[in-house]
């Protein structure tokens, strides 16, 4: 069986925390290794450490795979790339119970011609196993206010392997869907949802949070200062970015962190060995929350409340939220860039990221004029500590 170790810090060369895939036999896999490190140190190419861990899950994946079938990965053909993406579309994801995503299966996929592609170019093996179409997009592509940002070809070359996707637009939380979501989040899930969806931080974010990040506001007064800005220290490519949090969700923090917070630490201190935590937020074992442990409480409370969704979809509904909202101010401020602005807020590296909400806001408009209230007035009711 395929496993992935962590590289300890202090190796010359290796990044703290590099994924090392290992075979049966416990013998690094040298192409993975040599590819993934390439991605990681090469100037132009690297890439976040997030990124790699997602690349060296998808080849564990598809190297252990080979392993259990006996077939040698140098001589691997189309036939066994398609088998592997077939057995994806046919059985539910291991780890989470549920049937793939086709965006997955192709995202997968794609991972492993990637490498393919560099093993070639390097020599490794003779010939790429899969081939290549030419695809038109010009039918399908859209035209619209950002028709000239978009600089992409008419005709690309597309993988065979890969399969069809059915565009899938994010859609907002409703205010009666986020009060029934909140009524299902135990503590400090309710508090993390409402950063969230005050900010649009992605789960990676909301983890990465340190209790020295939240400012102190017993200064300052809601109505002349009623949005705080935090900076960032964990993002997503490590690009800085600030986000702004109401005040009144900046005082129910410090609330959280001087009580119930306090209580988690304050039960462990005796045990030996134990330091108290620097993030922000704590399970209910006074370790840090991770993101899986975020993942699967936001997932049993959406399934509780009878919603389909996950954490991912409170900044949805504040992308979408903020773009309403700063669309209005532009019709008396024409200086105003509605989309930057939010694409800045979200941390995109490209515009085109966060232009799907364009569309998202003409199918919603309805929903989220009430969300607009809630979100701005509503998030942190007064009768709230």
């Amino acid at each position: 069986m395929v496993s992935i170790v962590r590289a300890a810090p202090g190796v010359d060369g290796i990044p703290a925390g590099f994924p090392i895939l290992l075979d049966a036999q416990m013998s690094i896999l040298e192409p993975a290794f040599s590819y993934l490190l390439e991605l990681a140190t090469i100037p132009g190419r690297s890439h976040a450490l997030e990124t790699l861990r997602t690349y060296s899950e998808h080849l564990h994946d598809w190297f252990d795979s080979l392993e259990q079938s006996g077939l040698d990965w140098r001589f691997t053909d189309e036939g066994a790339i398609a088998a592997y993406r077939n057995r994806m579309l046919s059985a539910p994801s291991p780890h989470t119970g549920r049937p793939y995503a086709r965006s997955t299966v192709n995202y997968r996929v794609r991972t492993i011609c990637r490498f393919y592609s560099w093993a070639h170019r390097r020599g490794l093996i003779d010939a790429i196993p899969f081939d290549y179409v030419e695809v038109s997009v010009r039918s399908g592509r859209r035209q619209g206010m950002l028709a000239h940002l978009d600089h992409r070809p008419l005709t690309v070359m597309a993988n065979i392997l890969t399969i069809s996707e059915v565009e899938r637009l994010p859609r907002p939380l409703r205010v009666d869907q986020l009060q029934c979501l909140f009524r299902h989040l135990a503590s400090p899930y309710d508090l993390i949802a409402e950063w969230a969806l005050a900010t649009g931080m992605r789960r990676k974010e909301l983890c990465g949070l340190q209790l020295h990040q939240v400012p102190s506001v017993a200064h300052l007064d809601i109505d002349e200062t009623p949005l705080i800005g935090v900076p960032l220290t964990v993002t997503k490519g490590d690009r800085p970015r600030t986000v702004y949090l109401p005040l009144r969700l900046i005082d129910r923090t410090h609330w959280y962190a001087g009580e119930q917070r306090a209580v988690l630490v304050k039960r462990r201190r005796s045990e030996p060995g134990y330091r108290p935590p620097t993030a922000l937020f704590l399970n209910s074992n006074g370790d840090p929350v991770s993101r899986a442990r975020f993942s699967a409480a936001f997932g049993a409370a959406f399934e509780a409340a009878g919603l389909t969704g996950s954490g991912h979809w409170l900044r949805h509904t504040f992308a979408m939220t903020m773009l309403v909202r700063l669309q209005k101010q532009a019709v008396t401020k024409p200086d105003l860039n509605p989309l930057k602005i939010v694409q800045v807020l979200l941390g995109h590296a490209s515009i085109q990221s966060t232009a799907i909400y364009l569309r998202c806001v003409e199918l919603n408009a309805d929903a989220l004029a009430e969300s607009l209230a809630y979100l701005y007035g509503e998030l942190v009711p007064d009768d709230r500590p």
